[in-house]
């Protein structure tokens, strides 16, 4: 940051730090053992389309990598575009690690093509299984490329999230990932196309 930017308060942003997405799978135990909650196989990549027609050229390029790197077995990406005008990138794969690195490269690939100022997040969906008391519910861990920084996201109802089974979560996964300190900026995905 030069003089000029200190004066007229420009701030530089801060760079993503998509390594923290590694961290993932062994927060994923923790959600395991806890809470109950598994990996359900589907996330997104979040980010506003550009205008002009690059992307289908990127998105086929990811698709191709993605197929590259699963050892010969593919994960299934498709586009989603949502209610919005935000376009998602959806990945399933059964294999945990697969999947955050198919999310890493997705992401990885749209920064490089100079689209990291249109990331918005990536969502990663976890479900109740065995183990799981009556009052687990559904949610997403939500990594926002900008902040580099995860946080949980539970819808249970039309517009309407449990911000206690959130907080719970972060009390979890404190000390496994980067949690996104500043609730202001845990915002809501309404009806994720991840399930």
């Amino acid at each position: 940051m030069g003089l000029f930017d200190t004066i007229l308060g420009r701030t530089k942003p801060k760079a993503a730090n998509l390594e923290s997405l590694f961290a993932l799978p062994s927060a994923a135990i923790t959600l395991q053992t806890a809470a109950g909650l598994y990996p359900t196989g589907a996330a997104g990549v979040c980010f506003k389309p550009p205008a002009d027609r690059e992307e289908a050229d990127v998105t086929a390029e990811i698709a191709g990598m993605l197929h590259l790197s699963s050892d010969g077995a593919a994960s299934t990406m498709t586009s989603v575009d949502d209610a919005f005008g935000y376009r998602w990138l959806v990945v399933r794969d059964p294999d945990l690690s697969s999947l955050v690195t198919a999310i890493h490269v997705i992401n990885s690939s749209l920064s490089d093509h100079g689209w990291g100022p249109q990331l918005l997040c990536s969502a990663f969906t976890f479900a109740p299984g065995d183990g799981a008391d009556a009052t687990a519910k559904p949610l997403a861990l939500v990594y926002l490329f900008k902040r580099g920084s995860f946080y949980p996201f539970c819808q249970v109802g039309h517009e309407q999230r449990d911000t206690t089974t959130e907080l719970h979560v972060k009390a979890l996964l404190g000390s496994d990932l980067p949690v996104e300190e500043d609730l202001t900026r845990w915002m809501a995905l309404w009806d994720l196309p991840l399930t």
